[in-house]
């Protein structure tokens, strides 16, 4: 046989050699602005794009918004429909045109590419950020009919008081910046959601969660918020983070109230402010835990007290000392990053409980010379 030349070998186009479903799967990690731009390639690529199963649309590739809204428009309307769309990456950055814009009957403008996801029946994966500032006028919609939908992924959206409860599917849930409108209460209700993330999210007064499988939960915020239902009953890990001074908390035993919950968690992630919080109150060592009977895994996530609970906390340390000692101890008043037998309190139902402590701020911190 004639051997081929290393040129010949070099011009190859392997690439196009292989079959489309690989191709697609290929083209599914990229921008789709660059994923339709592959269509000058060949004859055989012309018409390839139209298949992506996975859009990838940031504003953020574009020069202005009006062209951004135009790509959108023609994705949309040109992408053949016979091929299934499992995954959707929409992020909108900078003010949305009222061209962007439809009123619903709720009477709120919502992006216009709402009501085209809606059509999208075999969706699976679906991911949307607005730009910071547009929550207070972007609802989103009770009614979008998305049977098959597992992951849902929202920044900066406004709520009603149980906007998931359609989405019978829902497998993983995450919330960025988002608000509840007109409403006290939160009701998350879905009865095969496993993870859900809660970010700087809602100011209502009550967080019902109605989740039998929940599995994962991690929330950064205050935690003013009463939790209840049967969401945290069947949870295994768990992450809190919060940083703010104890008076927005209301009540300093709002973290002990939600730990109190935990009665099957086996991994609880918390931020050292959590922990000089419940320090904070007087008899909270004489407290019998009825849950965190299954921990077997505690991580301190040490991060610099806010000067409103760093004075507090110095405050109840004052109090705890010698009254000879005071004066010669205010002068010199250091607050550990973890608070005397906080640890030990936590795992009072399994001393065996591993412990571990890091932290981001390495030069605030000396991990090395903390203590538990």
């Amino acid at each position: 046989m004639k051997k081929r030349s290393h040129s010949e070998n070099e011009n190859k186009d392997r690439l196009s050699n292989l079959p489309d479903s690989v191709i697609l799967h290929i083209l599914s990690f990229l921008n789709t602005k660059h994923v339709v731009q592959s269509c000058v390639l060949s004859t055989r690529w012309k018409h390839l794009w139209k298949c992506i199963p996975t859009l990838i649309l940031h504003s953020s590739r574009f020069t202005t918004v009006k062209k951004f809204a135009s790509f959108v428009s023609n994705i949309l309307t040109l992408r053949d429909t016979s091929s299934s769309l499992h995954a959707l990456d929409l992020y909108l950055h900078g003010d949305i045109e009222p061209q962007l814009l439809t009123n619903y009957a709720c009477s709120h403008n919502i992006p216009r590419i709402l009501s085209c996801v809606s059509s999208c029946k075999a969706l699976t994966s679906l991911k949307l950020s607005l730009g910071i500032g547009h929550f207070t006028t972007t609802l989103f919609p009770d009614s979008l009919n998305l049977p098959l939908l597992t992951n849902l992924d929202l920044t900066n959206f406004a709520f009603s008081a149980e906007p998931f409860s359609t989405f019978t599917k829902l497998n993983s849930l995450a919330l960025h910046s988002c608000k509840i409108r007109n409403a006290k209460l939160l009701k998350i209700s879905s009865e095969m959601l496993v993870n859900l993330t809660m970010h700087n999210s809602f100011d209502c007064v009550k967080i019902e969660l109605s989740t039998p499988i929940l599995c994962t939960f991690s929330f950064i915020g205050n935690l003013i918020q009463e939790i209840s239902g049967s969401g945290l009953s069947s949870v295994k890990k768990v992450n809190i983070n919060t940083n703010d001074d104890p008076a927005s908390l209301g009540d300093v035993s709002s973290p002990l109230n939600w730990l109190m919950l935990l009665s099957n968690v086996e991994s609880l992630t918390v931020t050292s402010p959590i922990l000089q919080i419940l320090s904070l109150d007087p008899d909270l060592l004489v407290v019998k835990l009825f849950s965190l009977c299954k921990l077997k895994s505690l991580e301190v996530e040490l991060i610099p007290l806010r000067d409103g609970l760093l004075q507090l906390v110095k405050e109840a340390m004052l109090k705890k000392a010698d009254a000879k000692l005071r004066r010669a101890f205010k002068a010199r008043l250091k607050s550990h990053p973890i608070p005397d037998e906080i640890v030990d309190f936590l795992r009072q139902n399994l001393p065996s409980t591993e412990v571990k402590i890091t932290t981001d701020f390495s030069t605030y911190f000396n991990l090395k010379q903390v203590v538990i």
